[in-house]
């Protein structure tokens, strides 16, 4: 019973201990004789007065099926129990207005991302951003948490498998683990590629032999960075091989992914072509990150509804309803109403189940890209959606399907344009074409994948080629704190090499000084940092005190993106004091948020260099 489990505590007893130490929470350990102890039995297990199990979630998709729409899945986690279960029950107050049980995303800090045996320092000081932290996990639950409404929470990262223990014996009925084939953080900054894939089969794994609900990889993720709907595909089917090792009844199984509400046929595409596909039994639909949203928020909620409608006529089990993108973890309020519009819009929509050869030629491309890198991946011919059964995957060990995977990602099979790992191969270029479809730029196909079967753009479309500086100035890109969100810093460094600029990108996870430092190495004229997770008050006066100190602050300019605060409530105040007083306050030289250009980014900062030189 639960040999799997307890095999890879012992395999990775040091992490397990130092996780329990980082985050002041019991987990399971060795005795004299070397056997794990502290390990909770699976589920279905009743902890707090209710009966725990990745089955309960399950039902609720199944109800989701007879009704015709799809049930909520919120996301809600603040930086403790007390304020999460508050924030929580407001929320409820929603849901009870029509009856509805949900399936409630209680999300995680980001410090669970990062490995507690290798980073340490970065965990320390990211603490208590993002969401809820692994003891508050643990105090939710005691509280009352998931009674009525199951709840899952996130385990993506280095050290996946290690958060889902925690899970285990918090008490929470679910996880998330992808991206686990994914190259969108390609190990979050931590560990290299192949750690990361064999960490995320390790949570497979424990999730399989726990009966924990898991949404096992992500359209979604890979759509953020301008990945394709068919490379996306093909990774999802990757982890599915990877599920079928691992145990993991598909019942407890689902995909998430991106709905726009841009293209009603090609969202219907994409959900159909996954659905035909994948064996997961459950399809998660989440509204697109909304990258520069519009001042009037009456606006911002039509594009919600929008894709809500897409969710519902697209046969969706879950929909994550999203309260305003533009001003960070919601009140329990506004994530409340956001239900409550949601539900509105689910019940009095009609669904004609929309037919078209438009959305079948469209599900077939998907399709199809998704066969061809799968067979540059596993290094076969000929394959079809009737071969990949069970079955199919069993003609690899463990071991030669994970270095089959990890070969793709490191050779430039799997890519896409902002991927942020380092030691992955990266070629592809794609461009959002006028329907709404991201393709590939003609030329810029994934390396070893047939280009024919890949959807290409017909636009012209304008490349930036890797090149050589055409300026003198150099500038330092970071993201600092334990933060992985590199897609927006990657515009700003392709705006900055395209205007000519020497770009030292050092990716995700960096701490202050170590930013510092690299600039002052390289002779930098400017530095830039972002952070998303609300730590811009702690962590970007560092990098400047730290230029201080090695006597180059009046030399270099520094500049900060992202977000400064993280909840709603405070949101508001951060944006009135740069307008009224500027960004001194937070020792920098200027602050570029969610909504500015990367044209502006660069002129601004062009000039705030000139100044510094005359």
């Amino acid at each position: 019973m639960q040999e799997k489990t307890k095999r890879i505590i012992k395999e990775d007893i040091e992490s397990v201990r130092a996780y329990s130490d980082c985050f002041g929470v019991e987990m399971p350990d060795l005795d004299e004789n070397g056997e794990v102890v502290g390990l909770p039995a699976p589920y279905p297990r009743e902890v707090a007065g209710a009966v725990r199990s990745g089955y309960r979630i399950y039902e609720l998709s199944q109800k989701a099926k007879e009704r015709g729409w799809p049930i909520q899945n919120p996301i809600l986690g603040r930086n403790s129990a007390e304020e999460t279960y508050t924030e929580t029950q407001n929320m409820y107050v929603y849901a009870d207005k029509f009856d509805e049980t949900l399936f409630h995303f209680v999300h995680a800090e980001a410090t669970r991302h990062i490995d507690p045996l290798k980073g340490r320092e970065l965990i320390n000081q990211s603490r208590g951003k993002g969401g809820i932290t692994p003891k508050g996990e643990r105090e939710f639950i005691a509280m009352g948490g998931g009674f009525k409404h199951p709840v899952r929470i996130n385990a993506t990262g280095d050290t996946p498998h290690l958060s889902i223990i925690n899970a285990l014996i918090a008490g929470f009925d679910g996880t998330d683990i992808g991206p686990v084939i994914h190259v969108h953080f390609g190990g979050r900054g931590i560990h290299d590629y192949k750690t990361k894939v064999v960490n995320g089969y390790k949570a497979i794994q424990i999730c399989a032999e726990n009966n924990i609900f898991v949404q096992l990889d992500s359209h979604k993720h890979l759509n953020n960075i301008g990945g394709t709907d068919g490379m996306a595909l093909a990774m999802c089917l990757l982890s599915e091989g990877l599920a079928v090792h691992a145990g993991l009844p598909w019942e407890l199984s689902a995909i998430q992914m991106n709905v726009a509400g841009i293209n009603i046929y090609a969202d219907l595409a994409v959900m159909a072509a996954f659905r035909e596909a994948c064996q997961s039994k459950s399809i998660i639909a989440v509204p697109e990150t909304f990258q520069n949203p519009p001042q009037n928020l009456i606006a911002e909620a039509a594009h919600f509804s929008r894709m809500a409608v897409t969710a519902k006529l697209g046969g969706a089990d879950f929909y994550r309803p999203k309260a305003a993108e533009s001003v960070g973890i919601p009140t329990g309020d506004s994530m409340g109403q956001a239900i409550w519009g949601t539900e509105d819009v689910f019940k009095n929509i009609f669904n004609p189940h929309i037919k078209s050869p438009v959305i079948d030629a469209r599900k077939d491309e998907i399709i199809g890209e998704a066969l061809a890198v799968l067979e540059a991946t596993l290094k076969i011919a000929d394959l079809s959606l009737e071969k990949i059964d069970d079955d199919f995957w069993w003609q690899w060990s463990d071991a030669e399907l994970i270095e089959l995977i990890v070969a793709a990602g490191k050779s430039g099979v799997l890519d896409s344009q902002r991927a942020a790992g380092w030691d992955l191969k990266r070629h592809v270029v794609v461009n959002r074409d006028k329907d709404g479809i991201t393709r590939y730029v003609k030329g810029y196909t994934p390396l070893g994948v047939d280009p024919a079967r890949c959807a290409q753009s017909d636009e012209d479309v304008k490349v930036c080629e890797e090149k050589a500086p055409t300026r003198k100035e150099k500038i330092v890109l970071a993201t600092v704190g334990a933060d992985a969100h590199v897609n927006g810093i990657n515009v700003i460094r392709e705006a900055f090499q395209e205007a000519g600029y020497e770009v030292i990108y050092l990716r995700g996870m960096n701490l202050p000084e170590s930013v510092a430092e690299v600039a002052a190495e390289v002779d930098a004229d400017a530095v830039g940092v972002s952070n998303l997770l609300g730590l811009g008050m702690a962590l970007f006066p560092r990098v400047s005190k730290r230029l201080e100190e090695l006597g180059l602050r009046d030399k270099m300019v520094v500049c900060a993106g992202g977000r400064i605060a993280e909840k709603e409530e405070e949101h508001r105040h951060y944006e009135d004091k740069i307008k009224n007083e500027g960004s001194g306050f937070m020792s920098i030289d200027g602050f570029f948020g969610p909504e500015s250009s990367p044209e502006d980014c660069v002129r601004i900062i062009g000039e705030m260099i000139d100044k510094k030189k005359a």
